[in-house]
């Protein structure tokens, strides 16, 4: 799946790098602990999250997770949206929950990068 296809799916606004939304994604991490975010594994991950703040973005960057969503209408602040700018990480944001984001992802046919077992 896209980031296109992620963004219609979850009516998502765009903040950074909209050229790139032709990125597929494999899989996602979903986590207000950045702790958590460095142990997701795969490859074309896309990161969701409730945390706003810079250690998104540069916990994004360490992983190699070239997308991040917000959610909620946490809408990220300027400094968080250059920081993504410069990072090249698209970074989108939506209304709704993460449980709900969690489910329609899922349902798409998306499943989590972290180790489940």
């Amino acid at each position: 799946m896209d980031l296109r296809e992620i963004k219609e799916l979850l009516k998502c606004k765009v903040l950074a790098n909209d050229d790139k939304l032709d990125m597929q994604v494999d899989c996602i991490c979903a986590s207000e602990l950045m702790s958590s975010v460095l142990t997701c594994s795969g490859n074309n991950k896309l990161l969701v999250t409730g945390l706003n703040n810079l250690q998104v973005i540069r916990t994004a960057e360490m992983s190699d997770i070239p997308a991040v969503i917000f959610v909620q209408n946490r809408k990220p602040s300027a400094e968080i949206v250059e920081l993504a700018k410069e990072k090249e990480i698209v970074v989108m944001y939506t209304k709704y929950s993460l449980f709900t984001v969690c489910g329609m992802l899922y349902q798409a046919g998306l499943r989590s990068g972290q180790d489940d077992n």
